[in-house]
């Protein structure tokens, strides 16, 4: 950072200090603020630096407003599009994710409490909040975008805040097959298994896309049909016009009005679904969901962390076990290899790219069907 940008940050904490004291001085004697947050940081800009040039003087101002109402220091980083993910790693450690590459930036926290500050921006509007008493939160923003936010004493070097990003458009299969996401053959492969109603679950490591090609795939649902998504967060856009969209929540401070995956899974089956599509299966509700699959509710899509097709039906069979019924393990995986039809395995190569490298088909004996090496 330059000496301009450093004394520049310095005389902009010192300014927003004043005009956060003037404001809730005047919030206590019961008088209104003067005017709009902007305008009145403009005013005091020009009183107090009026020998700064004109370009100064507006970025100072900027900085103030900034610091005071957005995200402070990451508000740069969220204005690149190119940046899919932000991780803050205390004050002085921010790092970005761009094109599936993680890189340091140079962009600091003056100290831990400017990054609490900006960490109660963020989820004050959205009616969580996160304490000594519930250290950790996961949240999503209006965008869509996923918060998930980590504070002391869990976290050791100061408060943790990633934000995963997720943009407005969704590529379709096509935008996925021209960037080498998916094979023109795996592209077709894909389409008719969903069209005719085969149940495809999605599998890969994190970050590796898995998401973003679920709502690909959906793209091959026919427009008559009734969609019901379930989601921990609302990520997906589909584009059918007859979609339920459900999304989960956590229990409050009170310790209650959690509605989980499992409790939105049972519930859409009296939704008289025609696909219900799964976000992410990550605990008991893969029980609910073999059990939909092999009773009539074909055509489901869904993703799951695992390493391959083979490890990914080794998961769901020991999340179902999860549920604690009582079932014995032969009969769990006799309803996985019953009402799972594909796997499709996405992987992060080492240079960012994501890339379809496996699809198999789930039958008496698991076989690949289609499957590439990446470059």
């Amino acid at each position: 950072m330059s000496a301009r940008e450093s004394d520049l940050d310095e005389l902009a904490a010192q300014l927003r200090g004043r005009l956060v004291e003037a404001r809730r001085a005047a919030a206590a004697a019961g008088t209104e603020a003067s005017g709009e947050l902007a305008e009145e940081a403009r005013e005091l800009v020009g009183r107090e630096a009026a020998l700064l040039g004109e370009g100064d003087r507006a970025e100072l101002t900027a900085r103030i407003v900034r610091d005071s109402v957005g995200l402070g220091p990451l508000e740069e980083l969220l204005a690149d599009p190119a940046v899919e993910e932000v991780m803050v790693n205390g004050p002085d450690r921010v790092y970005v994710e761009r094109r599936g590459r993680i890189e340091a930036t140079a962009v600091t926290f003056a100290d831990e409490e400017e990054l609490r500050n900006a960490i109660e921006r963020i989820l004050a509007p959205l009616g969580r909040r996160v304490d000594e008493l519930s250290p950790m939160v996961d949240a999503r923003l209006a965008d869509g975008s996923r918060v998930n936010v980590v504070i002391p004493p869990l976290a050791i070097d100061g408060p943790a805040l990633s934000i995963r990003r997720f943009g407005f458009h969704r590529p379709g299969p096509g935008e996925l097959v021209a960037s080498g996401t998916l094979g023109a053959e795996q592209a077709r492969l894909l389409e008719a298994a969903v069209a005719g109603r085969r149940s495809v679950l999605i599998s890969g490591g994190t970050g590796s896309g898995k998401t973003t090609l679920l709502n690909a795939l959906s793209s091959f649902v026919a427009t008559g049909e009734r969609v019901v998504t379930i989601e921990d967060a609302a990520e997906l856009r589909l584009q059918q016009p007859h979609v339920v969209r459900l999304e989960s929540r956590p229990a409050g401070v009170e310790g209650r009005g959690e509605v989980t995956i499992r409790d939105l899974l049972r519930n859409a089956l009296r939704m008289r679904p025609d696909r219900i599509v799964i976000g992410e299966v990550r605990g008991a509700e893969a029980l609910d969901l073999l059990t939909a699959l092999n009773t009539g509710h074909a055509g489901a899509l869904s993703t799951v962390h695992a390493n391959s097709p083979a490890d990914a039906l080794s998961r769901l069979e020991t999340l179902a076990l999860m549920a604690g019924v009582g079932l014995p393990h032969e009969a769990i995986a006799a309803q996985v290899r019953r009402g799972i039809d594909l796997v499709v395995h996405i992987e992060r190569g080492a240079d960012g790219a994501r890339r379809v490298s496996e699809i198999a088909e789930v039958s008496g004996a698991f076989q690949l069907v289609c499957g590439r090496k990446a470059p």
